[in-house]
């Protein structure tokens, strides 16, 4: 056997260890748990997703969009104005 020993910030390890307990297993089983997947897949055992749920790279475009939308794109100042130009 052998130790390691990694950095996290208190409230990722506070709310990790939340949820392994609530599944029952402590820190240590899941981080195996966890290592144990990324042997077997030889992958990164999830799809990394934003908290809104889109894949990351589909979220960086979505946030590029959304730059580019109120740098630019029409105002309305009601959502019958809104309606109005779409449906023109």
């Amino acid at each position: 056997m052998t130790t390691l020993q990694i950095r996290i910030d208190e409230k990722t390890k506070r709310k990790a260890k939340e949820t392994l307990e609530s599944l029952g297993l402590d820190m240590s089983s899941g981080v195996k748990l966890f290592l144990e997947q990324v042997i077997t897949t030889q992958s990164i055992p999830f799809s990394p997703v934003t908290p809104v749920g889109y894949k990351l790279r589909r979220g960086e475009e979505y946030l590029k969009e959304l730059v580019e939308i109120k740098r630019n794109g029409k105002k309305f100042s009601s959502v019958e104005e809104m309606f109005e130009d779409i449906l023109k």
